[in-house]
């Protein structure tokens, strides 16, 4: 499946709705800057990407991923979804990803390391906290950072931390990171129901992706009340129409165990609990989770995408016709980047700002952008979907952007 055709085609909505110009629409058309490598590692070769998808509005901003499936349609769709993203959440930066076709999960300590030292010996020259700024992403996490930015330091001859988000606290990270992603989109659900499901008790939840962000998201929303029946691993999962032990499940899951083994509930596969009837179905794995294939069969009525690209062009269509209710991508999973932002802006002026100060910067940030983007959907009357909404406000900021500087004329 050709992501980057899918996010062309929902450009190309946008245009249709708003009336904009294929001239100022082409900024939009094409990356900026596409860097390609390979990785050789002790006989080994790791197909090796950085792409630069728009700098309009700041340097580029976005993760770096270690995953096997690895390629380059799916950096650019990445980088494409960071530069919206950025634009939606009112930070200065671009769009940008990163990417190593490696699996981290079989690999020793030490070839991670020089997996990620590597990456940076053949990218550092495009890199830095003016130029493009990384952090984590799929299996990757603060040691891999550390690892670069030492590398990156090593290869330019001085201290420049800004350079790279997601950093452990000893290397100018900050504690918030660890959980803003889920924080962030936990925020929004929050509107989300407060808008469509005020009164409603018992609410189900599914989490399908039960890493990092899907763990904590579940944690969040089962201490608040809301009734948990199922979540997932790339493994499987476990499904109990009563509601699941989240923090029981919690400790099951950091033991090392995959949820699908958890003592109580029914085993399900990540299909089956795309489908299960539950109110709320929070997305947070990886791309192309919902298709055309099996968008009819979605019973929730309200999405959550806490990962980048889970909903396909064509399934998107479908569950729209559907009456289902999806918060983006380029929305719901933004805290981590709005926290990057706080980190590299403390690492450039060498400001150390109160926790509970960016907590609350974050969750008034994320519920403006709800506003704003939950705003122009009703200003539209509804004929838009939410994505569309968030849609129209990131292109719209990136084009006027983009003619401010004099890229575009007339």
């Amino acid at each position: 499946m050709n992501i980057t055709e899918d996010n062309n085609k929902r450009l190309k909505d946008i245009q249709k709705i708003e009336g904009i110009s294929d001239k100022d629409m082409a900024v939009l058309l094409k990356p900026v800057r596409i860097n390609r490598s390979t990785l050789s590692i002790k006989g080994k070769k790791y197909p090796a990407w950085r792409i630069l998808y728009n700098e309009a509005l700041g340097p580029g901003k976005g993760g770096i991923r270690f995953h096997p499936g690895v390629n380059e349609d799916e950096v650019k769709s990445l980088a494409f979804w960071m530069t919206l993203k950025n634009s939606l959440a009112d930070i200065p930066y671009g769009g940008a990803k990163g990417g190593v076709a490696f699996n981290p999960k079989v690999a020793s300590k030490a070839e991670l390391e020089e997996v990620s030292r590597k990456f940076i010996d053949v990218f550092y020259k495009v890199l830095g906290q003016d130029k493009d700024i990384p952090a984590p992403d799929v299996y990757t996490d603060g040691q891999i950072m550390s690892w670069m930015l030492d590398e990156f330091e090593k290869k330019t001859g001085r201290h420049e931390p800004g350079m790279i988000t997601g950093k452990p606290v000893e290397l100018g990270g900050i504690a918030l990171r660890g959980d803003a992603t889920a924080q962030g989109g936990y925020l929004v659900t929050k509107k989300m129901a407060a808008a469509f499901l005020a009164g409603k008790k018992n609410v189900k939840v599914a989490v399908q992706g039960f890493g990092n962000a899907g763990l904590f998201m579940a944690q969040k929303l089962h201490k608040d009340g809301f009734k948990v029946v199922a979540v997932s691993d790339s493994k499987g999962g476990i499904y109990q129409v009563t509601g699941l032990n989240i923090p029981s499940l919690i400790a099951f899951k950091k033991a090392g165990h995959p949820v699908g083994d958890f003592s109580s509930g029914k085993q399900i596969t990540n299909a089956e609990l795309l489908e299960l009837s539950v109110d709320i179905l929070v997305l947070a794995a990886l791309e192309n989770q919902i298709t055309k294939q099996n968008a009819e069969n979605i019973k929730a009525n309200y999405l959550i995408e806490l990962a980048n690209g889970p909903i396909t062009y064509d399934a998107d269509r479908i569950l729209a016709k559907n009456k289902k209710i999806v918060v983006p991508d380029i929305l719901a999973n933004s805290g981590g980047v709005i926290v990057s932002y706080f980190e590299w802006a403390q690492n450039r002026t060498g400001q150390i700002l109160d926790e509970d100060y960016l907590r609350k910067l974050l969750e008034k940030k994320m519920k403006d952008n709800w506003q704003r983007m939950y705003d122009l959907w009703k200003e539209k009357k509804e004929k838009v979907t939410l994505r569309q909404a968030a849609y129209i406000l990131a292109v719209t900021k990136v084009i006027v952007a983009e003619k401010l500087r004099g890229r575009i004329k007339g």
